[in-house]
Formats: C-alpha cells, sequence, structure tokens
C-alpha cells in the first residue's frame, strides 16, 4: 500500500494537516488500511525531505498546512499512469501457512483449510453487507458521494479478492485428494508388484539322470591325509 501516493492524491486536491489526511484517507477506502497520525506526519516529513511538499502555513486553528508541489505531482502522475508490478508480489500469509503445513508434524492441513474457508466466506458476506449499503449511500447522492464511490471499488476488490480466496482454497483441498489418490494407488502397485516376486516359484535343482555328472577330482586334489593311509 502506497500511503506516500494516496496522501499527494488528497493533497492536490489543496492544503491539508496532519489528521485531516488521516481522516479523509480512512473515509475514501473506507478504514480497510487505517492510519495513525504517526505515520502520516512521517510520510510527509519524507514527502517533503524528497521535495514533493512543503508547507504552506496553518489555518485558523494553528493545524500546519501541507501543500503538493510540482515535483509532488509530477510523482502522482507517473503512479496513476504506471501499473502496479505484479512480479514481485507481496508475502501473503495465507499462501506461507498452506505451504508450511505440508507434511508438517501434527498438522492437518484439511483443518487448515477448512477453517480458513469459513473465515474466508464469512468476510466475503459481510463485504457484500457493506456493498448494499455503499451503493444505497452512492445512489442517493450527497456531499460525501466521491468518497462513496471510492469506498465501493475499494470494497468490490476486497470481494472479488475472497471469492478468488475461496476457489483457491477448493483447488487445493482438490489437488490434496488427487495427490492423495495418486500415493495410495501408487503404493499400493507398488506392494502387488512386490508381493508377485517373492511368491514367484523358483527352479528346482536338476535330478537324476538331467542332472550334470560330478566330475572326479583329479590326484593331485587329494589331500596329504588320503596319501598318508
Amino acid at each position: 500500500m502506497s500511503i506516500r501516493h494516496g496522501l499527494l492524491a488528497l493533497l492536490e486536491r489543496g492544503p491539508r494537516y496532519g489528521s485531516q489526511l488521516r481522516t479523509e484517507f480512512e473515509s475514501r477506502t473506507g478504514s480497510t488500511w487505517p492510519l495513525n497520525v504517526g505515520q502520516v506526519y512521517t510520510t510527509l516529513s519524507r514527502l517533503e525531505r524528497d521535495g514533493m511538499v512543503a508547507q504552506g502555513g496553518e489555518d485558523a486553528a494553528g493545524h500546519a498546512l501541507y501543500a503538493i508541489t510540482d515535483s509532488g505531482r509530477a510523482e502522482l502522475r507517473t503512479w496513476f499512469e504506471k501499473p502496479v508490478d505484479r512480479t514481485s508480489p507481496a508475502r501473503d500469509e495465507l499462501a506461507i501457512k498452506l505451504a508450511m503445513a505440508v507434511g508438517a508434524p501434527n498438522v492437518d492441513i484439511r483443518d487448515v483449510i477448512q477453517s480458513q474457508r469459513r473465515h474466508t466466506v464469512k468476510a466475503m458476506q459481510d463485504y457484500t453487507r457493506l456493498k448494499a449499503q455503499a451503493l444505497i449511500a452512492v445512489e442517493s447522492g450527497g456531499a460525501r458521494e466521491r468518497d462513496d464511490v471510492a469506498w465501493l471499488l475499494v470494497l468490490e476488490q476486497l470481494i472479488f479478492q475472497t471469492e478468488a480466496e475461496a476457489r483457491w482454497l477448493d483447488h487445493c483441498e482438490s489437488r490434496l485428494i488427487r495427490l492423495s489418490a495418486t500415493a495410495a494407488h501408487t503404493g499400493s502397485a507398488t506392494a502387488t508388484t512386490a508381493a508377485g516376486t517373492a511368491g514367484a516359484p523358483t527352479a528346482a535343482a536338476p535330478t537324476g539322470a538331467d542332472a550334470a555328472p560330478t566330475e572326479a577330482a583329479p590326484p593331485e586334489a587329494a589331500s596329504p591325509a588320503a596319501g598318508a593311509r
């Protein structure tokens, strides 16, 4: 999540102070990614250091106002124009958890999947309910319509994300079932082959006329004890 670019986007609408930026950021995103004032002022300090914002006096209440600079506007335009990089995806805790659960002792990965699926479906239901409320707010209009539309878009992204996660969990479970069945089938085939090999009859030693004649030992091979008698 790019806090710096989010703050630049808000500052493009006019000078603002720290807590005001935090409030507007959370209003725009529906508090999905809450900020604290410390984060806001730390980010503003870095933006000021990089020449992207500048302090521009105070408001009537004495709050220090920050304004976007031309450099900040150029950075913001580049951010809007450039696609979000997906070649280095952020670490996903769920994917890491399932990867580590594979083969872990005393862990049933199916239980992990089932538990997560229940949570994911519940989250999807909650997001869907909030989406209905956001739609009502957008359709009714009002002073905060822009924030309501932004919140609606964020909610729909969260809904699509949880739907995809639920499908992925279903896929993981199916994959594990297929792999388990394949392993069981392979193990059964190996056991059957081994049993057949162990039970195969062995050729009997030839007897009677079929037996090869035994050659007598040459005299030189006689033992010294025999010559002594």
